[in-house]
């Protein structure tokens, strides 16, 4: 029986405009409905995510910043964080501007980025959800690692933005090598983002499960990108939409819709309220 279901929101509980499938929301109420714990699991901070989703009366857990931030909402704390230390995440920045790559952080549950590079980002990024995103949940600095250092603190997530699908798929391959403390990923097919090494969604999921007193068979995680490949692999029931990455599609107990086709909905009435 499942008792928790976790999931990615882009490319999976939402289409491609970013809005919620009526289908998917039903879905939800219903699991709910039977006692089911409701975990969105994102790479969005908790701000991020739509209010249509937050305003829901059964919301308690959420899993965001791609698991650095495990968010109790009802007790308003952390429930569980990991977070890259503040001189490796420069580190990591100063190697990105030998290659002339787009960046930004979450820290502190909150986003910042450059302005050369915010409005570099909003003139390029080609996703208008995510563009709107970006300008909505960024505060603009003058200079990124300049207002880190000066803050002393360090960051739940950092994020780089392509044009170069080349040179995407190079630092793919080279990143982890390079930086092998990091967890990276990507959840759009124009970024890559980086966490601490224990800041994963199949991770948090861990997590959570043993602070509910549930068995990780007893979830099931649904997403699309490569920030959720571990998040699948952890629930007793994972499943990838049929617009994920080629590696969910090969590591997934089942395969279902697209986003687009309301897929969502489709898994949770197969496996929770068949």
């Amino acid at each position: 029986m499942i008792k928790l279901i976790a999931f990615d929101l882009d490319g999976t509980f939402l289409d491609d405009k970013k809005n919620i499938p009526p289908e998917n929301l039903r879905a939800l109420e219903k699991a709910a409905a039977k006692g089911v714990y409701i975990v969105p699991a994102t790479g969005r901070i908790y701000k991020g995510i739509p209010e249509a989703i937050r305003g829901l009366p059964f919301m308690r857990w959420y899993i965001t910043v791609n698991g650095s931030y495990v968010y109790d909402a009802v007790e308003d704390r952390a429930a569980a964080r990991a977070e890259i230390p503040l001189d490796r995440a420069i580190e990591f920045y100063e190697y990105c501007d030998t290659l002339g790559l787009l960046y930004d952080c979450y820290q502190d549950n909150w986003g910042f980025m450059g302005e050369e590079m915010l409005a570099e980002a909003s003139r390029v990024i080609p996703d208008p959800g995510i563009r709107k995103l970006i300008v909505t949940l960024r505060t603009p600095v003058p200079e990124l690692k300049q207002y880190l250092r000066e803050k002393g603190e360090n960051l739940q997530k950092l994020q780089l933005y392509f044009t170069d699908m080349e040179l995407r798929a190079r630092m793919l391959r080279e990143l982890p090598e390079r930086f092998p403390d990091m967890s990276v990923s990507s959840s759009v097919p124009f970024n890559i983002e980086i966490n601490a090494k224990t800041a994963t969604k199949g991770h948090a999921l861990e997590t959570l499960c043993g602070l509910l007193g549930l068995d990780r068979g007893e979830s099931m995680a649904l997403g699309d990108g490569t920030n959720d490949l571990d998040m699948l692999v952890q629930a007793g029931v994972g499943v990838a939409m049929a617009n994920a990455d080629p590696k969910l599609l090969d590591a997934a107990d089942y395969v279902t819709g697209s986003n687009n086709e309301a897929g969502f909905a489709k898994a949770i009435e197969k496996f929770v309220l068949g």
